[in-house]
Formats: structure tokens, sequence, C-alpha cells
């Protein structure tokens, strides 16, 4: 089992940076990849990208130049910094942990972007 717990969610303004921290315990030593996904009100869950353990980071293009995910893994920490925030970014964003035969999921923590 693996547990994630994310941090740093918030609100922001328009324009702003933000950057989210989760946090991996239990048998972390399963994990190969850590990212992000988020979902808003009434909406699908959206992919953001992971990164390896090794240090890969992949994207899809609609999140790639605002949103850089990084890793350290002595702490077994996953970050995600996010940039030039928009109201569409309002979501909440949730870690995942990808493991040899499955994947968790953390509770997520809320963003909200508004003046």
């Amino acid at each position: 089992q693996v547990q994630l717990v994310e941090s740093g969610g918030g609100h922001v303004q328009p324009g702003g940076s933000l950057r989210l921290s989760c946090a991996a315990s239990g048998s972390v030593a399963s994990i190969y990849a850590m990212g992000w996904y988020r979902q808003a009100p009434g909406k699908q869950r959206e992919y953001i990208g992971h990164m390896t353990n090794g240090g890969t980071a992949n994207y899809p293009d609609s999140m790639k130049g605002r949103f850089t995910i990084s890793r350290d893994n002595a702490k077994n920490m996953v970050y995600l910094q996010m940039a030039s925030l928009e109201p569409e970014d309002t979501a909440v964003y949730l870690c995942h942990a990808l493991v040899t035969g499955g994947h968790y999921w953390g509770k997520g923590t809320l963003v909200t972007v508004s003046s």
C-alpha cells in the first residue's frame, strides 16, 4: 500500500503561481512514477503529467508550459509548480503514483483561482 498526501492548495489570483506538494509513504519502493491529475467541478479528471524515478517527465500538450513536475526521491515527494494561473485552472489537484501492477491516488488539494 502507498499513501499519498497533497498539500499547498489554496486561493490564488489570476496570473499567480502556486506549488503543490505530495508526500508518499508506505510501500514507496514499489513506485516507479509519480504525477498529478486535476478535476474541476462538473468535469472529468484531467491528466497533468508524470515523472519517473529516473527524472523523465511526460506532459500532454495541453499542459506543457505552465505546469512543471519535479520530484525529490530521497524524500518521496512530488511537486507541481503552476504558473500564470487562470480561473479555468480551479480544480481539485490529485497526486498519483504508479506502482507495479497498480496505482494509488491522494485525496486531493483544492486550488481556487479568482480575483
